[in-house]
């Protein structure tokens, strides 16, 4: 049974569009499913998350990352009694805005944009693409989420200020997301800290000894693998220890959130909408555990010079690119050519970019400007 602090789906806001009830499937079911058989989440399977295919093809993409997410996130969201369907549909859907290569298209397309004065952010594009972009339905463009997906794609990593963007005010900015949106930060953090350590360690960016001295949780859960396994290989002493630190990061997040809900004494989701601070959280001792592991991975891996070239053959297409579509529009396919007309053309650009596929960009980087990476 859900707790009185959950979204109830009855009590929905709706969609832009209203349609009939499916027989059934409630309407946060059929937003997941729209997110799923949507063309951008099926991109997502060409859009790199840490590691190109050029060290393994098992490594995670933006796709393999979302659906472990999606699994963090039904699991924590249905012990708290929350609404797992509203959250499953917010975790597959809160990377859907992401351009190719990662953190650093993201960095390069965001210093294009704001070069024009504008800039880039992907949680607001992800909006753009299931409000406009998709186009699968005769009555209306987009996918016609309902309120509650809408809302939680823009506010479940930061809050937005109304003042600076008035284009939002329909989605409550002066209130606080529901729980199910408060997770998914939190659920995307364990995912990828807990995942980038197993990546980096599998590509050999990372070495076991570095592992064990630079994150102090992964050394604790790593000794007790040795003294329970002694004989197995490190590789399955390391998968234990990385189990046990993905483990105490989610049923921490379960137990504090339900601590600090009963602090607060928080029991319906109009109180949890006007508390004066997010409720979902790690506790101290994990949240300072988390840091650490997040400075471990800044340190010696994104910003590794194993990776800096990928990083620096990235910013270089995705901003090469840009100049060249900005300085000649008619390049663009016809529908971003018909779109240009209308609405700006750096901002037309920059959506046209953060659609593609790393190998799609590299593709029209060899056919435009002539280079390879």
């Amino acid at each position: 049974m859900q707790a009185g602090y959950a979204v109830q789906v009855e009590h929905s806001r709706g969609r832009r569009f209203p349609e009939p009830p499916h027989p059934y499937r409630n309407d946060f079911q059929r937003d997941r499913d729209r997110v799923i058989h949507a063309r951008a989440f099926r991109r997502l399977e060409d859009k790199t998350q840490v590691f190109t295919r050029r060290y393994s093809d098992h490594f995670r993409n933006r796709l393999t990352h979302t659906i472990e997410v999606a699994q963090i996130t039904r699991t924590i969201a249905g012990a708290l009694n929350l609404n797992v369907d509203l959250a499953e549909a917010l975790a597959l859907v809160h990377d859907l805005g992401h351009p190719p290569f990662g953190h650093a298209g993201e960095k390069a397309l965001d210093a294009a944009m704001r070069s024009h004065g504008l800039s880039f952010d992907h949680n607001l594009h992800a909006l753009r693409i299931v409000e406009d972009f998709e186009q699968r339905y005769a009555a209306f463009r987009g996918l016609n989420l309902t309120f509650e997906v809408r809302e939680g794609i823009i506010k479940h990593s930061r809050d937005y200020d109304a003042a600076e963007h008035p284009e939002l005010a329909e989605y409550l900015l002066d209130q606080r997301p529901p729980l199910e949106a408060q997770l998914i930060d939190l659920t995307d953090e364990i995912g990828y800290n807990t995942a980038d350590l197993d990546d980096g360690y599998e590509a050999h960016l990372l070495t076991l000894g570095q592992i064990r001295a630079g994150v102090p949780v992964f050394e604790r859960f790593f000794r007790e693998a040795e003294r329970t396994y002694p004989n197995v290989a490190d590789k399955l002493k390391f998968n234990e220890a990385l189990k046990g630190v993905l483990n105490q990061m989610a049923s921490d997040l379960i137990t504090n959130t339900q601590e600090r809900l009963k602090q607060a004494g928080v029991e319906t989701l109009d109180e949890v909408r006007h508390y004066n601070e997010r409720i979902a959280a790690f506790s101290p001792e994990v949240e300072a555990e988390r840091k650490q592991i997040k400075e471990f991975l800044y340190e010696n891996l994104y910003y590794s010079v194993s990776l800096a070239g990928e990083k620096d053959d990235a910013e270089r297409i995705v901003s090469e690119l840009f100049a060249f579509w900005t300085e000649n529009p008619s390049a663009l396919p016809p529908y971003y050519r018909e779109k240009a007309a209308q609405e700006s053309l750096p901002r037309v650009v920059c959506d046209y970019i953060a659609g593609m596929t790393d190998h799609f960009i590299i593709e029209q980087y060899e056919k435009h400007c002539g280079g390879t990476r």
